[in-house]
């Protein structure tokens, strides 16, 4: 595997925090202690890396907040010439879903970065303190702005299943690093997929994403989100310009609601 691929499954396990879409669900989908873990595989048989998600309950400058801790990192094989310890973090208001602070630490294979961010919400303004390079800068941001994790949450438990129609699209403004980024998503309809845990019924989504060396094209990357209140992300494909890169839900705990299972007769 290249230099290149490996770069490839490192972007997907940066998208596998960011998916859903639709809006106005008023019951929160998730609580403290809730925990994902993914399972990366490229060309669906080598084994690339894990991923995983945790919820807490956290006070930040004396404000109720949850903080979701993401991280990434190879395995098996391609640990051995590309190693990856991926680490983000985000500080969101429990109420707007709107996120506070947000950290990037990441070393892919040896390439690093040590970001923290902090949100003014209020004069949409981002605070960035890059500490690798000893830099400080403040950037324009749009208006009740997202974050890389944040948006996973913030869509997540927006998401209004009794009214998705097939081919409705969602934007939402994400901010990455230094910039303002135009996330788009688009609902495909319903389908039920086999998983580890049985057959679930789930919606599916495609995440539009740039064309170029990594992706085939703007529609090349497929999201399945489990259809009952949790929206549990199931499952997240891509077709690459070389292979295919999928992650699965591998284990998960602390639902806040029951997880649906088709029964087969």
């Amino acid at each position: 595997m290249t230099y290149i691929e490996m770069k490839k499954i490192l972007l997907i396990l940066s998208l596998v925090f960011v998916a859903q879409t639709g809006f106005s669900q008023t019951e929160s989908a998730f609580e403290d202690g809730e925990w994902f873990k993914f399972r990366m595989s490229y060309s669906n048989w080598l084994k690339a890396g894990n991923a995983t998600l945790a919820v807490h309950d956290e006070v930040l400058n004396g404000k109720p907040v949850y903080h979701v801790v993401g991280k990434g990192w190879t395995t098996g094989m391609i640990k051995w010439f590309f190693k990856v310890k991926d680490r983000y973090e985000t500080y969101f208001d429990k109420e707007t879903i709107l996120p506070y602070k947000f950290i990037r630490n990441i070393d892919e294979g040896g390439h690093t970065k040590d970001l923290e961010i902090d949100f003014d919400q209020k004069n949409h303004k981002a605070h960035i303190n890059d500490k690798k390079h000893n830099k400080k800068i403040v950037v324009d941001t749009k208006p009740n702005i997202q974050d890389m994790v944040s948006t996973f949450y913030y869509l997540r438990n927006h998401l209004d299943t009794e009214n998705l129609k097939v081919g409705s699209e969602v934007k939402i403004d994400m901010f990455f690093d230094e910039e303002n980024y135009g996330f788009k998503l688009q609902y495909l309809g319903e389908e039920t997929i086999e998983t580890d845990f049985g057959d679930v019924e789930a919606l599916k989504f495609r995440p539009y994403v740039m064309a170029g060396r990594v992706f085939k094209e703007e529609e090349s990357l497929t999201l399945w989100v489990s259809k009952d209140k949790n929206k549990l992300p199931l499952r997240i494909k891509a077709d690459l310009a070389v292979g295919s890169l999928r992650a699965d839900l591998d284990a998960f705990r602390g639902l806040k609601h029951p997880f649906n299972v088709v029964v087969k007769n």
